[in-house]
């Protein structure tokens, strides 16, 4: 009953904005369908907006809050069904392969052949930009997920460095909490307890046991001692967590690192975005570095733009602006700075981005080099959507303590098996 009526309303919200869809005067426009909606993400968002209305493209804004897009899939969904797709969707990774496999997005070669996106893109982000060798989507940004968010003046006031290994972690959020404060800020929502879960099984196993877990989704990985250990430091996380986490918002979650409520916050850079919209500054107020044991890798996503077949000439035009503005050099960097993400051009100088921005943009080109570059599970890069959906069940169930850590490791076999 409950997956009725979610679908019944997705398409309700879908038919009541069709009819604002089309440019009264005639004028290249676009609607966009996006998850953007917190005070960083929308700020950033607005540089796109005000980017195109400079080239006289109007902006439909569409925005369906929920920080995983999933919610905003179920609305894309109905939208098509009713034959009335956005001009653009935000996407993350295999939900622009599924699409593209359905002959729904647009050729953006011609516009990527011109501005030579094959040069400059990432070869990991190339693979979800393109479909059977075909560019269907801009890339707007790398995120990485493997960050750990920290509150310097916690920090100093008890006497604390940035902890080098998983032991060190755990004594500073002891001593945050012993000293009266949070020592992990996190919200109880299944995307943000796999964010937090992809780190795990990265400082647990290493490249090799995330590669054969999550993307190779090789059973014995799944359900190996390691998988179980990794599930047990999910249950050492959840001692650091506060009582009210249930379906808090991951913004909200930054604000209590931002405020002096806690001490760490484990999420991608999205969230160095509410601390710059707070007013604060990267390595003053707060404080960034990779989630212990992850040294040396990076797991990503990356924000991207597909565009839906239109068949209207001037409506294939406000798309083509928009593409070419998302990829601009400048829209990198005006976008990127307010965002907490890296450019997903390679070509960009660093110069413009702050103390976080400089090192996610070192630790990234290290890691692409190294072989450490990996999509990450949380955020639909490292297998399709209905694992990735089978695992949220799994990590959530047991974050919420409904599994120990060796049932949740074999419930993960069975999720994964049955689910591709």
């Amino acid at each position: 009953m409950r997956s009725n009526m979610k679908t019944k309303t997705a398409i309700a919200i879908a038919l009541s904005v069709m009819a604002g869809t089309a440019s009264a005067d005639g004028h290249s426009s676009v609607e966009v369908l996006h998850w953007w909606t917190s005070g960083g993400e929308a700020a950033a968002l607005n540089v796109l907006k005000e980017d195109l209305n400079g080239q006289g493209v109007g902006w439909t804004d569409m925005p369906v809050a929920g920080g995983g897009g999933s919610d905003a899939m179920t609305v894309l969904r109905a939208r098509v069904t009713a034959g009335d797709p956005p001009t653009a969707v935000q996407m993350l990774g295999f939900a622009i392969r599924d699409w593209a496999g359905e002959g729904a997005l647009a050729d953006l070669n011609d516009l990527a052949a011109e501005q030579n996106w094959d040069e400059v893109v990432p070869a990991a982000l190339q693979g979800y930009s393109k479909f059977d060798g075909q560019w269907v989507a801009a890339p707007v940004n790398v995120h990485s997920t493997n960050w750990v968010w920290a509150n310097s003046a916690i920090l100093a006031q008890l006497g604390l460095e940035q902890p080098a290994d998983w032991d060190g972690f755990v004594a500073a959020m002891q001593a945050a909490q012993d000293a009266g404060y949070i020592g992990l800020a996190h919200g109880g929502q299944a995307w943000q307890d796999a964010t937090v879960f992809d780190s795990m099984v990265m400082g647990v196993g290493g490249p090799e046991f995330y590669q054969a877990a999550f993307i190779d989704l090789d059973p014995e990985a799944l359900g190996s001692a390691q998988m179980v250990q990794a599930f047990q430091r999910m249950e050492t996380l959840r001692g650091f967590v506060d009582d009210n986490f249930s379906g808090r918002d991951w913004n909200l979650a930054s604000a209590m690192v931002a405020n002096g409520e806690a001490l760490f916050q484990i999420m991608g850079d999205w969230a160095k975005g509410e601390f710059i919209n707070a007013g604060q500054t990267a390595g003053e107020e707060f404080q960034c570095f990779r989630v212990p044991g992850t040294e040396g890798t990076v797991t990503f996503n990356s924000d991207q733009f597909a565009m839906f077949k239109v068949t209207d000439e001037t409506a294939r035009g406000a798309q083509m602006t928009m593409a070419s503005s998302v990829m601009s050099p400048e829209f990198q960097v005006a976008f990127n700075t307010v965002k907490g993400s890296v450019p997903a051009r390679t070509d960009i100088s660093d110069a413009a981005f702050d103390a976080c921005g400089q090192l996610g943009m070192a630790q990234l080109a290290e890691a692409a080099a190294s072989g450490g570059l990996f999509g990450s599970m949380a955020h639909g890069h490292a297998n399709n959507p209905s694992v990735q959906n089978a695992m949220y069940d799994v990590i959530t169930a047991h974050f919420n303590g409904e599994f120990d850590a060796e049932t949740a490791a074999a419930e993960l076999v069975t999720a994964v098996e049955l689910a591709q």
